[in-house]
């Protein structure tokens, strides 16, 4: 049995993030499509069209968002009251606390390897970076553990690193079990 899983994202950094992570997380005979907008306004206005001109039947929608500094169960209540409006009840959405750059801080052993800083692998012993979650701006993080980090070429580099079990974010581990979940379903 196979899926077609449909990934609504809020921006580009996230899609070149799950090209490079999904094909290790999902089974070989799931196929999924990354659809990035262009933020988190373009993608609350545009997922009611997009959903309800989908004309794959059994495809299963997966909304991924940022919090930033947005409560995250109205954030969550939102998107999910949109896509029920457009009759897909089964839509799944997850939320990235604060920012996608907290999934990657999840491993840094994987930003070691990445960004050739072998260094940055002993920061994970560090209270700070034991849940990333918690951080105010994992971006601003990456950019001084690393000296420089752009959004999309970073998250394409780490993305090919991530190790699913080491991660320690939180709301990384919900989301891989709901699309395993959802694939599996």
């Amino acid at each position: 049995m196979s899926a077609d899983l449909v990934f609504m994202l809020e921006e580009p950094s996230m899609k070149a993030f799950l090209d490079s992570l999904l094909p290790r997380v999902l089974p070989s005979s799931t196929t999924f499509t990354l659809i990035a907008h262009e933020g988190k306004s373009d993608l609350e206005s545009s997922l009611p069209r997009k959903l309800k001109a989908w004309r794959k039947p059994d495809a299963k929608f997966v909304v991924v968002r940022d919090q930033d500094a947005a409560d995250c169960k109205v954030v969550k209540a939102r998107l999910l009251e949109i896509a029920e409006a457009t009759g897909h009840v089964g839509t799944v959405v997850r939320i990235a606390c604060r920012e996608l750059e907290a999934w990657i801080l999840g491993d840094l052993e994987a930003v070691a390897t990445a960004f050739g800083k072998p260094q940055v692998a002993f920061l994970a012993s560090k209270e700070k970076y034991r849940n990333p979650d918690r951080l105010g701006s994992p971006s601003d993080e990456l950019r001084k553990l690393l000296g420089s980090y752009t959004k999309i070429a970073g998250a394409r580099t780490a993305g090919a690193h991530i190790d699913v079990d080491r991660n320690c974010s939180r709301s990384f581990q919900v989301f891989v079990a709901a699309v395993r979940r959802l694939a599996s379903a």
